[in-house]
């Protein structure tokens, strides 16, 4: 029985900061982030926009296409969480309208745990069959002014449909991990930015990617050679070029970046998405090629800390009839662009406090954080 994903929508933010603002006014050669980085732009939330809005927007454009009732979890993953204790997946639910019979939890480990849900949904379709689960994979990135992480912020959501006989992609079983407790990136309670060791960062990446590809590869005997295409977690998509090569070396094989080209375009111009940014990756990739039916996708999952997959999956014959790309191109284009003085007060003033109160709408979102009322947010439909 083939069991993967069914079908896939995306969302992002309000506003857009194109990245040669930053550079003229940081006195940076814009060329540092467009080729250093491979970055254009990134996605920033307005007011009353997070991850709960940007989530029910993308699952909500999904969910138009199916029949709800049939969903018995929502498993929501995501690194920049919006409470402690309160799952984001139970505000979604109530926006989205879901029956009262539906799991729903939410999963953490830095940039990985969209992966960690996939899974988790794959293996419990092979349960029950006849269910269907919704994954989330949401986040804001969000650095601290004048750092070197400054120009890999980010936003955006996808929301998967996992089901048996998937329209899109079949999860193939047999995945391969590693996990080692490295300090490369983490945040605090106390502190609304991460701390980043740059180099260590990259480091541990390209290691857990060589790790994990050992791994899978010994436990299904695959070869390099029988991945058509890869699709990597892209912070920055230059991040997905030296991941690469670095397997090209370390497997002796000749890897070019055609392999991974057409699945940079969405990464590039929304930032890093946390653990979104895989799944961008694939519905670029999806989205800008015509000739992946039956192609054998090869995932590469990373999050910070750090924990780290690689899996594959198949693209199913049909495919074509069963995406949007127009809906992407729409979210990209609605977004306003922001001045430099308009990024950094917004930047500064992005928290929502015990009694915060957004009565105009600055979004022209489906859904909304209207405010925050005795520490409790309150979302709505508009």
């Amino acid at each position: 029985m083939k069991i993967g994903i069914h079908d896939l929508e995306v969302a992002t933010t309000h506003y857009v900061l194109d990245l040669d603002t930053l550079a003229e006014r940081h006195g940076i050669d814009p060329k540092k982030f467009s080729i250093g980085l491979g970055q254009d732009a990134f996605s920033m939330p307005a007011p009353d926009e997070d991850i709960v809005t940007m989530a029910a927007e993308a699952a909500d454009t999904l969910l138009a296409r199916h029949d709800v009732s049939k969903i018995r979890q929502v498993l929501f993953a995501t690194e920049s969480s919006v409470d402690q204790s309160k799952a984001a997946g139970v505000y979604l639910h109530e926006l989205l309208g879901l029956p009262a019979n539906v799991r729903s939890v939410e999963l953490k480990q830095a940039c990985y745990s969209g992966t960690a849900a996939l899974q988790m949904a794959v293996n419990a379709i092979a349960r029950t069959p006849e269910e269907q689960i919704l994954v989330i994979t949401s986040d804001v990135a969000r650095y601290a002014l004048d750092t070197g992480g400054e120009p890999t912020q980010g936003a955006g959501a996808v929301a998967m449909l996992v089901t048996a006989n998937p329209n899109l992609v079949e999860i193939e079983p047999g995945s391969g991990f590693h996990t080692s407790d490295v300090n490369d990136f983490w945040r605090p309670n106390d502190s609304t930015t991460p701390y980043v060791d740059g180099q260590l960062s990259l480091d541990a990446y390209l290691t857990a990617t060589t790790a994990a590809w050992d791994d899978l590869a010994a436990r299904r005997d695959l070869s390099i050679d029988d991945v058509d295409k890869f699709l990597h977690h892209q912070p920055f998509t230059k991040m997905a070029r030296k991941q690469l090569a670095a397997l090209a070396e370390h497997t002796g094989h000749e890897l070019s970046d055609e392999l991974i080209e057409e699945s940079m375009s969405y990464n590039r111009a929304l930032g890093n998405t946390y653990t979104a940014s895989l799944y961008f990756a694939l519905t670029a990739q999806l989205h800008n090629n015509a000739d992946l039916a039956g192609k054998r996708l090869g995932f590469f999952s990373y999050g910070s800390g750090a924990v780290a997959e690689f899996f594959t999956g198949v693209v199913q014959e049909n495919y074509r009839d069963h995406i949007y790309p127009e809906h992407v191109a729409k979210q990209l284009e609605n977004r306003v662009e922001l001045t430099y003085d308009e990024y950094r007060t917004l930047h500064s003033d992005f928290a929502a406090t015990s009694e915060t109160y957004t009565t105009q709408p600055t979004t022209h979102a489906p859904f909304r954080l209207s405010g925050v009322t005795e520490f409790q947010r309150r979302y709505e439909a508009q």
